[in-house]
C-alpha cells in the first residue's frame, strides 16, 4: 500500500545544489524540498520566489517532494 502524503503550498526561499530548495510554508515553517522525478524529466525550472505545491511524509515532516510549480498571477508563463 502506498503511503499518503500531506499536501502543502509554500514559497521557494533559497536554491541549493542537486535540485534541492528551502521552502517556507504559509504557516512560516521551513522545509527542505527536492524536485520530484516528473518535474525533473519535464525540465521545469524552479527559482527562488516561485510558489510550489509539495508533499510531506508523515514520518519526516522536515523534508518533502516538490510536485508542482504554481503559476504566478503577474507573469505570462
Amino acid at each position: 500500500m502506498k503511503e499518503q502524503k500531506w499536501s502543502h503550498e509554500g514559497l521557494i526561499t533559497e536554491s541549493l545544489p542537486n535540485g534541492m530548495f528551502w521552502v517556507r510554508l504559509d504557516n512560516e515553517d521551513l522545509i527542505l524540498g527536492y524536485v520530484s522525478g516528473r518535474i525533473r524529466r519535464s525540465f521545469i525550472s524552479i527559482l527562488p520566489g516561485d510558489r510550489v505545491n509539495f508533499g510531506v511524509s508523515h514520518y519526516d515532516s522536515t523534508r518533502g517532494h516538490i510536485i508542482y510549480r504554481l503559476r504566478n498571477k503577474d507573469s505570462n508563463d
